[in-house]
């Protein structure tokens, strides 16, 4: 290099005479970034040099790199962790995770109340015919699914809560009856076993059957084990709407009891009659925290859930199963009964046809041919068609096919503008994890699958400016991080392992909606997991460095884990 070219090269930044004197020479530099690490603090202008798989520089980085990348005008952050993820069934069909590798996600926590284990034959019998030919059940345990994962080849990693419906499910069936002190004895060790196999805590959803029928005390007991290997329960709440104070309640008083933190999934308010309320919520969040209890929240960023059509119907009909469920709906007198509870203006259960409206109830998959013309409209619009009123059509879609995918619009903007801000907020898709090729285009999704993560980025921080950049990359990487008790993940320090981001905050955008979901976000250049590049000038590499990402209560950690007793 000539003495003109090295002064040139110098002036851009792209290297330093102490570069080329310096003999080190390191597997990754990445130059000239705008260096946010995670903390929420200011970003800074530097490099960043990684060896095998792990961060080993910062700063002025000095010798070579055997692969360098030029990141001006460009953020440098860590890889986004995905709190409420249903890749867990995806990334058999395909392990690349396309949807949310070129988000930025490196990764994916499952558990929302179902997980792949821990499974019984007979619910090992009902997993292996909803997958398929994608893959062969051949694990009992949470662990056992985990490592099955990265033996196959993932992109992103992979970690999960332990479910406290699977663990119900495990011992109790599907039916709506309380363990007794033998059954309960054994769901905690189901749980304590999942949480030194390395998960991150229990997690349940309780708006469904049969995660519904636990009551409180069922709830505490598993979160007790949870808690004694230094996991948190996290929750699909009873109420996100008319019901939530009481709701929050009791994730407080599980917290409390159990002796462990909590976190709100996909916090919300659902219902018009309900959006004023959020300043009470979050003053009641706020006040459990400043009592001691460590209590946080995750969010997606749109005012519409998604969820199965039966989710209409009330829990106790679905008590023993779909078979169950559908000798109940053709007797008379039941069917009455449940229309008069649809109907209701108060229930003691988490109405979302309430909530949604039939025409903010869009049906968007089915399974049946004959119900196929009716996808794409809305619970209304099927109504009218059929000369009915919404709530026996809805009934009578769910026995013609009990798989119904819906969207329920149920949310107010201005809320999901408030609490992206919320200092405790992280972010979950809700959502798998799918390429859009294939098949997959002739399927449903809700745009979250493609786009909640740069919409964080692209339209609430950079459009709407209601959260600072540096905020909101906290939100998706260290606050995680530090909620779930991870090592050496969820920041750029020396020493972390090698999940790292680079994109355009000038450019990143989702592009998914509810009438074409299938459509990638934009801006990610390039995502590096375990120092491996997943993601390079925005297109997939092909690689699947993913690894299992445990919890406190791991057994195999060099300390022997947090487990106690």
């Amino acid at each position: 290099m000539s003495a003109a070219t090295l002064l040139l090269a110098t002036i851009a930044g792209c290297t330093t005479p102490e570069t080329l004197q310096d003999p080190t020479v390191y597997d990754l530099v990445i130059r000239n970034g705008s260096i946010y690490d995670g903390s929420g603090d200011a970003p800074y202008p530097g490099d960043l040099a990684v060896e095998g798989d792990r961060i080993v520089a910062i700063g002025m980085v000095r010798g070579q790199g055997r692969k360098e990348i030029d990141a001006a005008g460009n953020a440098v952050a860590p890889g986004f962790i995905n709190m409420l993820s249903w890749a867990n069934r995806s990334l058999i069909e395909d392990g690349r995770g396309m949807s949310d590798i070129r988000q930025g996600v490196t990764l994916e926590v499952f558990g929302e109340g179902w997980t792949m284990g821990p499974i019984n034959d007979a619910m090992r019998e009902d997993l292996q015919s909803q997958i398929g030919e994608s893959g062969t059940v051949g694990w009992t345990t949470l662990g056992e699914y985990l490592e099955f994962l990265e033996r196959k080849g993932v992109s992103p990693n992979v970690a999960s809560f332990v479910g406290a419906t699977t663990v119900r499910i495990h011992e109790l069936g599907e039916r709506d009856v309380d363990p007794d002190a033998e059954q309960l004895g054994r769901m905690r060790a189901l749980v304590r076993n999942a949480m030194e196999e390395g998960a991150m805590g229990v997690g349940s959803a309780l708006i469904y059957a049969p995660g519904n029928y636990a009551e409180t005390r069922e709830l505490v007991a598993l979160a007790e084990e949870a808690g004694r290997c230094g996991g948190m329960y996290i929750s699909h709440m009873r109420s996100e709407a008319d019901d939530i104070g009481s709701a929050i309640d009791e994730v407080i008083t599980i917290a409390r009891e159990g002796n462990l933190p909590a976190e709100i999934y996909h916090l919300k308010l659902a219902g018009k009659r309900n959006w004023g309320r959020l300043p009470e919520i979050v003053a009641q969040i706020e006040e459990a925290r400043r009592s001691g209890v460590r209590l946080t929240t995750n969010m997606y960023l749109y005012t519409a859930g998604g969820t199965g059509l039966d989710a209409v119907i009330p829990p106790w009909v679905q008590d023993g199963g779909r078979d169950a469920m559908v000798e109940r709906l053709k007797d008379p007198a039941t069917r009455a009964r449940v229309l008069k509870e649809m109907r209701a203006t108060e229930s003691d259960w988490e109405n979302l046809l309430r909530a949604a409206g039939a025409e903010g109830i869009l049906l968007v998959s089915s399974e049946s041919p004959a119900l196929k013309p009716l996808m794409g409209k809305t619970l209304a619009e099927i109504a009218t068609m059929r000369g009915k009123g919404a709530e026996e059509t809805a009934i009578d879609l769910v026995l013609e096919d009990g798989e119904i995918g819906a969207i329920y619009f149920m949310m107010s903007e201005d809320n999901v503008v408030r609490q992206a801000s919320l200092p405790y907020m992280s972010f979950g898709s809700d959502a798998a994890a799918p390429a859009a090729e294939g098949e997959v285009l002739n399927s449903a999704a809700h745009p979250r699958t493609y786009g909640n993560f740069a919409r964080l980025l692209g339209k609430y921080v950079r459009e709407e400016k209601a959260v600072p950049l540096a905020q909101a990359i906290r939100g998706l990487t260290s606050l995680p991080a530090s909620n779930l008790g991870l090592r050496q993940r969820g920041s750029l320090t020396v020493g972390n392992f090698a999940d790292i981001v680079i994109f355009d905050p000038a450019t990143i955008a989702d592009h998914a909606t509810y009438e074409q979901p299938h459509q990638y976000a934009t801006g990610v250049t390039e995502v590096f997991i375990n120092g491996v590049q997943v993601l390079s000038a925005g297109e997939h590499t092909g690689a699947k460095p993913g690894r299992v990402v445990r919890g406190p209560g791991w057994t195999g950690w060099p300390d022997g884990g947090a487990c106690e007793g």
